[in-house]
């Protein structure tokens, strides 16, 4: 299963970056995370390889070799996601989404769900979270907390290199590893994607399509895996949980061994998840 580049253009004229691995089985749409592009499912696509899924990956506004959203645009991630679907013509997908990715296929599976046949989460948001209506609050835990305000800290200064490190610590590592336990490619390529991220500095909410997810997710109908890895950020860990609750389909997955990107330090793994979630196992 050899890749294609197969970008897309939009209605507005913007042009997203897509890469498929064509197959004659089921599509999976695979879509990166807020500290990530398209290129963290690569190692993912190649764990899959010869297993005949049709695997498609894009980068969204602002990230990798997409372009930011225009000053002044009204396009969202949901919409633009809709209109890849229609592109490179996929009528109803699987759908994998890694934190921000996750929300976005959520959105996805509420507003379309006849193009949805299945969803995977992989340390997910969703859209509208809040702590307003759960039993626990959101507060940096001390392994996060210092992270954060020195990410912050290097933000304000402009200091990249320093804000790369940090998000690899806490996003690659997790916070509560030491800095460099996930080390060689991986964090390669973490490094570079990030680079792109902070060099474009999207807004962050640039395309938010205003949905309510956190409150109608009792209403998902379609098959929905909820997973997170151990070593991913404790004081994210509650939200998890508690999205696996309201969807009600079964008790989240905690991922052994993995922080908040498992598709870039442990590809089989999600591959393994993948292969489930097509079959119908993990439902």
């Amino acid at each position: 299963m050899s890749a294609v580049r197969v970008d897309v253009t939009l209605s507005d004229g913007a042009t997203l970056a897509v890469t498929r691995w064509p197959g004659e089985g089921p599509t999976v749409v695979l879509l990166h995370a807020g500290v990530a592009d398209r290129r963290s499912w690569t190692a993912v696509a190649d764990e899959l390889a010869g297993e005949g899924l049709d695997l498609v990956a894009y980068d969204r506004r602002g990230f990798g070799e997409s372009p930011a959203h225009a000053e002044g645009s009204e396009a969202t991630h949901l919409g633009d996601l809709v209109q890849v679907l229609d592109r490179v013509d996929v009528g109803r997908a699987v759908v994998v989404g890694n934190s921000m990715g996750g929300a976005l296929a959520l959105d996805l599976a509420l507003t379309e769900p006849t193009r949805v046949a299945a969803v995977l989460l992989i340390g997910a948001a969703v859209s509208g979270m809040t702590d307003d209506d759960t039993p626990f609050d959101w507060t940096p835990d001390p392994a996060s907390g210092p992270l954060m305000e020195a990410l912050d800290e290097a933000s304000g200064s402009g200091d990249v290199d320093a804000q790369v490190g940090l998000l690899a610590h806490l996003w690659l590592d997790g916070p509560t590893s030491d800095a460099g336990r996930v080390g060689g490619t991986p964090r390669e390529l973490f490094a570079r994607m990030n680079e792109r991220i902070l060099e474009v500095d999207a807004a962050d909410d640039a395309g938010d399509a205003g949905l309510d997810a956190w409150a109608r997710l009792g209403v998902v109908e379609v098959p929905v895996l909820a997973t997170w890895g151990a070593l991913d950020i404790p004081a994210d860990e509650p939200f998890y949980a508690e999205t696996a609750r309201r969807i009600g389909q079964g008790p989240g997955r905690v991922l052994p061994d993995v922080a908040h990107l498992p598709g870039l330090e442990q590809p089989a793994l999600v591959a393994d998840l993948v292969r489930e979630v097509v079959l119908g196992r993990a439902m």
